[in-house]
């Protein structure tokens, strides 16, 4: 059996390396736990890979969840879960502050800037990379413009388009023979369900009717909606958190917003730690750096705990789940939707980078034409050369586009 010091360790190290995104992480974590360490065999490193995939939520965590449940059951799994998340957690609440503090320094803003490029090009890719893996039927290219359609023209909630996706790709797939299956024990799922449920909600309800702190209560709801939502993916989820905390709820600007992916683009963990920064703006907005740490805190609570929900009740049925095509076909029209999302995502950057002034308009998005920032398009197409024709490093990237951004300024 392993032991819990080589499961700290090993997932401490995973956690601290775990920069690039859900792709780069997952690879790291077959190379320490399949390859390196053979703790792991290849099928249940992929059994569990494909149980993750159904869950919403950060894929790359909830595998590291996963695979020290395995190990170590329900005390592995928290130690592997939040090894994965606390590394990013410390930077992005140490970048966040640095940010309200020297965000208005030019030096830093021109920094910035080149980082807004770079995240355009970012989002280009994994647009494409959605895309390469969605589109498998006809029914997935009409899901994706259909689902474009809905969210850049009539502004329709995330979780509805989800939804119907879910539905539409359920029902259109045969249903597969009875496969017999190791049978789990049904009061042994309800008792973790109501454990995690109580962990998740027992912290929100206690803000909400027991301290009375509205505006904290409100975030904590707000991002539980997001964490039971997030398919696809962080980009997929970042159009619709865009569109609620920019615009409907005005907590953090459009620019704070693309800063924000930029900085979790930087930090090792899930990019869904983007959520930790929007909280933490949100809080330093509404009252300062008190309370931006408590916001950071609650978002990072209602993101993770029910990532922790998902996998413990849900890993015990992962034979059952594999044998149940209709619930791959639900997930293979859910990406595709996604990918009409992200398309959605990467025009609303697009446009918040390179003009200073967008609106919406009755129909999508309009720019002023005549706040075209040369510099943001300059950057913006020379990140994208770099990321998608020269297969430049992510890192490399952001860090080469900022420093352009100094000298297109200077110029």
């Amino acid at each position: 059996m392993t032991s819990l010091r080589e499961l700290f360790v090993t997932f401490g190290k995973i956690g601290c390396l775990s920069f690039g995104g859900p792709a780069a992480q997952i690879a790291l974590m077959h190379k320490e736990l399949v390859e390196g360490r053979k703790w792991l065999s290849e099928q249940e490193f992929l059994s569990g890979l494909s149980f993750c995939m159904l869950l919403p939520g950060p894929e790359a965590m909830q595998l590291a969840t996963y695979s020290g449940w395995r190990l170590r059951g329900t005390l592995g799994g928290l130690i592997a879960g939040l090894l994965f998340v606390v590394p990013g957690a410390l930077v992005i609440l140490a970048l966040g502050a640095i940010y309200v503090s020297y965000g208005d320094v030019p030096i830093v803003q021109t920094l910035f800037l080149g980082v807004k490029a770079a995240v355009l090009a970012i989002v280009l890719e994994a647009l494409i990379k959605v895309a390469k893996r969605a589109f498998k039927l006809p029914l997935h290219w009409a899901l994706a413009i259909a689902s474009f359609i809905a969210i850049f023209v009539f502004a329709l909630p995330f979780p509805a388009l989800i939804g119907v996706a879910a539905l539409i790709g359920y029902l259109t797939t045969p249903a597969a023979a009875h496969v017999a299956t190791p049978s789990v024990p049904m009061m042994q799922t309800l008792l973790t369900i109501a454990i995690w449920l109580a962990i998740w909600w027992l912290p929100i309800l206690t803000l909400g009717f027991v301290i009375g702190h509205d505006f904290l209560f409100q975030l904590a709801l707000f991002f539980s909606k997001l964490a039971t939502v997030t398919f696809g993916g962080a980009y997929a989820v970042l159009a619709f958190m865009g569109q609620e905390v920019v615009q409907n709820l005005g907590w953090i600007s459009a620019a704070d917003m693309i800063d924000g992916l930029g900085l979790a683009e930087t930090t090792p963990g899930p990019l869904i730690l983007v959520t930790e920064f929007v909280g933490f703006l949100a809080g330093y907005n509404a009252g300062g750096a008190s309370l931006a740490v408590l916001a950071a805190l609650v978002t990072l609570w209602v993101t993770f705990v029910p990532c922790f929900l998902w996998i413990f009740a849900g890993a015990p049925y992962i034979a059952w789940m594999s044998a149940q095509p209709r619930l791959n076909g639900a997930l293979s029209a859910i990406t595709a939707a996604v990918v009409g999302v992200i398309a959605n995502l990467s025009i609303w950057f697009a446009m918040n980078v390179i003009f200073a002034q967008v609106d919406r308009a009755r129909f999508g998005w309009l720019p002023d034409v005549a706040s075209l920032d040369w510099r943001a398009l300059v950057l913006s197409l020379i990140a994208a050369i770099l990321l998608l024709r020269l297969h430049v490093g992510l890192l490399k990237v952001l860090f080469i586009s900022a420093l352009l951004a100094v000298g297109v300024s200077l110029v």
